[in-house]
């Protein structure tokens, strides 16, 4: 059966789509079959993939409204192992609809019950919101990945993120688990970012993954391109970093599962 991360923050611009982006892009190369749900409606996982959204014919919005099936809804894409099921604006307002329906926070859990068994691992790139989109991913997922900006005022999103993982397992996906919390654009020359990373490991010392992401112009010129970094500079210091995170990632899987 196949694994299903989630990638959250309700803080935007802390790297989410390109953590997803480029997660699914290494796993691939390495011979999964990966599935992005692209669920944030702002849509950069599609277009980072090289999407035409003019040339959608479903989307993830279409999905969840129980107008197509999710596989009705699957893009290919040209990169190894990597399918996309794209979105448009349109999601926004499906957050709103979503709360009108029985069995309201199962809708994508639902729809990607058979997806599990077709595909090896499937990443879920979350709105910057805590509304019903993102709680319809959580009870979907089996782990939450959160990336992290290293800045002062992540700690405070971080709090709540948490608290909501907290009221998805007690209400709704007890298994749900953190996947770990993911340091992005970080400076190392940066005091802050030394001081971010120690206050972090001090309240959450067994989830912060040792790998960082540093800040990189490969990781933001990828997506203009339609590609994910480790096609378009693969030597990149970004590139290198989610391919060690990509390890790092498997090592823990592994570790749970030898428990």
């Amino acid at each position: 059966m196949g694994k299903i991360i989630a990638v959250s923050n309700q803080k935007g611009g802390v790297g989410k789509s390109t953590t997803v982006c480029n997660l699914a892009a290494v796993f691939g190369a390495r011979g999964e079959k990966v599935l992005i749900i692209d669920f944030d409606p702002q849509g950069n996982t599609t277009t980072s993939y090289g999407i035409q959204k003019r040339s959608i014919r479903n989307t993830v919005y279409d999905v969840l409204m129980g107008d197509c099936s999710l596989f009705e809804a699957v893009c290919a894409t040209a990169f190894r192992g990597v399918s996309v099921v794209p979105t448009t604006q349109e999601l926004a307002g499906a957050a709103v609809q979503l709360m009108t329906m029985e069995n309201r926070a199962y809708q994508l859990r639902n729809q990607l019950k058979e997806a599990k068994a077709f595909y090896d691992r499937i990443l879920i790139d979350c709105p910057p919101t805590l509304d019903m989109l993102t709680i319809n991913a959580l009870v979907a997922a089996d782990s939450v990945l959160i990336p992290l900006q290293c800045e002062f005022l992540s700690l405070e999103g971080l709090v709540e993120l948490h608290n909501t993982i907290d009221r998805v397992k007690q209400t709704w996906n007890k298994s749900l688990i953190i996947e770990g919390i993911l340091f992005t654009m970080c400076v190392d020359r940066y005091k802050i970012t030394g001081q971010i990373v120690s206050e972090v490991k001090k309240h959450f010392p067994k989830e912060v993954f040792s790998t960082s992401i540093p800040r990189n112009v490969a990781l933001s010129e990828a997506p203009s391109f339609g590609q994910p970094a480790i096609y378009y500079d693969k030597k990149a210091k970004g590139s290198k970093a989610y391919e060690e995170l990509a390890k790092e990632i498997l090592k823990r899987e592994k570790k749970r599962k030898d428990k």
